[in-house]
């Protein structure tokens, strides 16, 4: 291939790469990064100009790495505080009218519902003492999901917004009481900043020790680190991207079902060193950790005494260039 199609070439497979991971989830792209970044084309295209007649390995090299700089800088750079008091930026409160003002939480117990986009929220839904089990679904990426800790309301998060508004909604439904907590218009992004209190999207999240838990949790790139000792988990059911997902539980009951599926992501499971667990691994490109298993046949995994416990872990695992481990404490 001729020297000067390569540059070009890259910059249109680059364009349409990101295009398609930003639709699938993989990557959330910041817009406003074109209006401050733009001036990158001309660094990219004068770079291309001056080097234009060079055709030696250097000269090469050194276009392809401008172009790669300069994609990656417009794609993972987060530069949203640094734009603060500019005309996009908007501040906006929503919430049920059924609400009641003498209730500390945020919305009723009838099922409320509260948004709120770019600051901080606080989301409530309230206990009852016949909230037995409870399924607590959580969508979004761009964020970093924090869970360490109890509440006397049933759930409770309190959020840090950069991007996207959350919506919180909770109805009893059949015997089970549903919690649903999302982030709309944000999508499943890359949340490249997720450490940093100043960029990013962050949730602390509190639940009620009293009902058995089932969760889901739907992200596209997302940070999660759980720490579930504290409470009686039934279920969870974990759907992510590229990213880091940590949880630590606590001893199971008669069956704790776990499915883990995602892409280029670091998985860590925590269990008791007690406690009776089964992996069943089916994924050919993720490496794996299972400390104090015995491998039974391929893909699955056994603590001793497996069969002859009365409470168990049943985790499923499948994933893409993943790393994933489970240790036991």
């Amino acid at each position: 291939m001729r020297n000067d199609k390569l540059i070009p070439g890259m910059i249109l497979v680059m364009i349409g790469a990101i295009f398609l991971l930003h639709n699938f989830g993989y990557i959330h792209f910041h817009w406003y990064n074109l209006i401050h970044l733009w001036p990158i084309f001309l660094v990219i295209g004068g770079v291309n100009l001056v080097l234009a007649n060079h055709r030696s390995a250097w000269a090469t090299i050194l276009k392809i790495s401008v172009v790669v700089a300069g994609f990656l800088l417009l794609v993972f750079g987060n530069f949203d505080n640094r734009f603060n008091g500019r005309w996009w930026q908007h501040h906006t409160y929503y919430h049920n009218d059924n609400s009641d003002d003498n209730d500390d939480s945020d919305d009723d117990d009838n099922g409320g519902k509260l948004v709120k986009t770019h600051g901080n929220s606080t989301f409530n839904a309230p206990y009852d003492q016949a909230i037995k089990v409870a399924q607590l679904n959580i969508a979004g990426g761009a964020t970093s999901y924090v869970l360490n800790d109890t509440t006397n309301q049933l759930f409770n998060a309190v959020t840090q917004e950069t991007v996207g508004q959350y919506d919180l909604n909770h109805h009893m439904e059949d015997s089970v009481y549903v919690v649903d907590f999302k982030l709309r218009d944000g999508k499943n992004g890359f949340n490249f900043n997720s450490d940093d209190d100043n960029n990013g999207n962050k949730v602390d999240m509190r639940l009620n020790p009293n009902p058995i838990w089932n969760m889901k949790l739907d992200a596209g790139a997302t940070d999660v680190n759980f720490d579930l000792s504290k409470f009686k988990v039934k279920s969870i059911k974990l759907n992510g991207g590229a990213g880091s997902f940590a949880i630590k539980l606590g001893q199971p009951l008669s069956t704790t079902d776990i499915n883990i599926s995602t892409g280029a992501a670091s998985v860590k499971f925590t269990i008791p060193k007690d406690a009776a667990c089964r992996i069943t691994k089916s994924s050919a490109f993720s490496s794996d950790d299972f400390e104090g298993f015995t491998k039974k046949n391929d893909g699955d995994y056994e603590t001793p005494g497996f069969d002859a416990a009365k409470n168990k872990f049943y985790i499923h695992f499948s994933g893409a260039m993943s790393g994933f481990e489970v240790k036991r404490y």
